[in-house]
């Protein structure tokens, strides 16, 4: 018999088991659809992260009084004790002392870095209602301070209108820009007449002086729906006493970055009040590092999705071998008649091989068509592209077929050894 003829019964013999079939489809399908699916959802979300975290480029950083903290799930013992010495570090350097107004202008006016602009900050209350005299948004809207750079260095450009003035900036008045979700909102037959409108923010009257462009944005982070006013407005406003500010700081070339960290570094220690022997109360925070420790931690996850998955194919592999193994003593009396018909050994064992890597595959493609599916309701849900994780994708497929092999290979090899004349009598 020619592969083609073993294969083509192989094929015949698989339909003829169709619930048994099912079942160990079923069976390993599970565990590809399980690591497909998180790896499919870990992607939309790492794209979501990575477009929400654009909105300062590769040459900025920002100074903040402290390092921000992304945690998912409970940490563990070690990682607490971890936390508290750090905790102690922190207190003993002062880090956490938040950034006075003093401080940031006064930054701001000694730092003169080549090529670079300097961004003072001030962020706003969250979850706001901003409103006309006809229609209102809903309680989503954020508030930020900035000054005339804010916009470059957040990636925000202006459709209609103009930016601050420094008059604006330095008296705080009651002036704003808004994002384009909000001017649709409000403004929805023509949101040109947003220009010197009369709006509402949190009860507090505002004159729109522009509206921002569109910009990418994820579930993560509605970049369209803010209202950005100067930061002496937020902090005449809405500031409280442990209010901080933050600097942001972009430089026209990336290989100028680390030396402009390190002059950033040098300007704002004296200014901190430090002396040569005090550790740093301030932390230099690179664009991408927030992405990337988020990243980080979905990593994790996508190793223990990796964990599930192998102990579930396992367990897929076990079972497998048991059907084979019961497939070959249902079938013994047909194995010994093709022996004495003239079939090898070699065939017989390429048979059921073949019957058992089809069965593999065939979990593995429906795992793979469900895992990719559900995954990417994620990815609609964030409002990033249409993800398909190909190297996962032929990975499942080459483990899957080392599972059939595998798992077939005992039966297959039982099965080739019978004796024809002990088989025919087999009841």
């Amino acid at each position: 018999m020619t592969y083609a003829d073993i294969l083509a019964l192989s094929w015949k013999n698989i339909k003829g088991n169709k619930l048994r079939t099912a079942i160990t489809v079923i069976i390993i399908a599970l565990g590809i659809f399980a690591l497909i699916l998180i790896i499919t959802a870990i992607q939309a979300a790492s794209n979501s992260l990575t477009n929400s975290f654009s909105t300062m480029g590769s040459n900025a950083f920002s100074i903040r009084f402290k390092e921000r903290s992304f945690n998912f799930g409970h940490r563990n013992r070690a990682s607490a004790a971890k936390s508290t010495k750090k905790a102690l570090n922190e207190r003993n350097s002062n880090l956490g002392i938040p950034i006075s107004y003093e401080e940031a202008i006064t930054f701001k006016k000694r730092f003169e870095f080549p090529g670079s602009i300097v961004g003072v900050a001030l962020r706003g209350p969250a979850g706001v209602v901003v409103n006309t005299n006809q229609s209102k948004t809903n309680p989503e809207i954020n508030i930020y301070g900035g000054d005339e750079n804010y916009l470059d260095l957040n990636g925000y450009a202006i459709a209609i209108g103009r930016n601050f003035t420094s008059t604006e900036i330095n008296a705080g008045v009651n002036v704003c820009m808004i994002g384009s979700g909000v001017a649709t909102k409000l403004f929805s037959d023509n949101p040109a007449k947003a220009i010197d409108a009369l709006i509402r923010v949190d009860h507090i009257p505002y004159r729109v002086i522009a509206v921002l462009g569109e910009k990418s944005s994820s579930a993560f982070f509605n970049t369209s729906k803010v209202v950005i006013t100067p930061f002496n407005n937020v902090r005449r406003i809405f500031a409280s006493q442990n209010v901080t500010y933050n600097l942001a700081v972009k430089v026209n070339d990336l290989k100028k970055m680390n030396v402009a960290i390190g002059e950033a570094t040098a300007v704002f220690r004296p200014i901190r009040k430090l002396t040569v022997r005090d550790a740093d109360n301030f932390y230099i925070d690179k664009s991408d590092s927030i992405a990337e420790s988020l990243l980080t931690n979905l990593g994790f996850l996508e190793k223990g999705t990796i964990g599930i998955a192998f102990i579930t194919l396992i367990g897929a592999a076990i079972g497998l071998m048991n059907i084979m193994l019961v497939a070959v003593n249902e079938r013994t009396k047909e194995i010994g008649l093709a022996k004495a018909l003239g079939a090898t050994g070699v065939t017989i064992r390429s048979q059921f091989l073949f019957e058992s890597v089809i069965i593999s595959l065939m979990g593995a493609v429906a795992g793979i068509i469900s895992g990719v599916l559900l995954g990417n309701l994620v990815a609609l849900l964030l409002h990033t592209g249409f993800v398909i994780p190909w190297g996962w994708v032929i990975s499942g497929i080459f483990v899957c077929f080392a599972v059939g092999l595998i798992a077939g290979l005992y039966p297959a090899m039982k099965a080739s050894k019978l004796d024809p004349i002990v088989a025919l009598r087999y009841e």
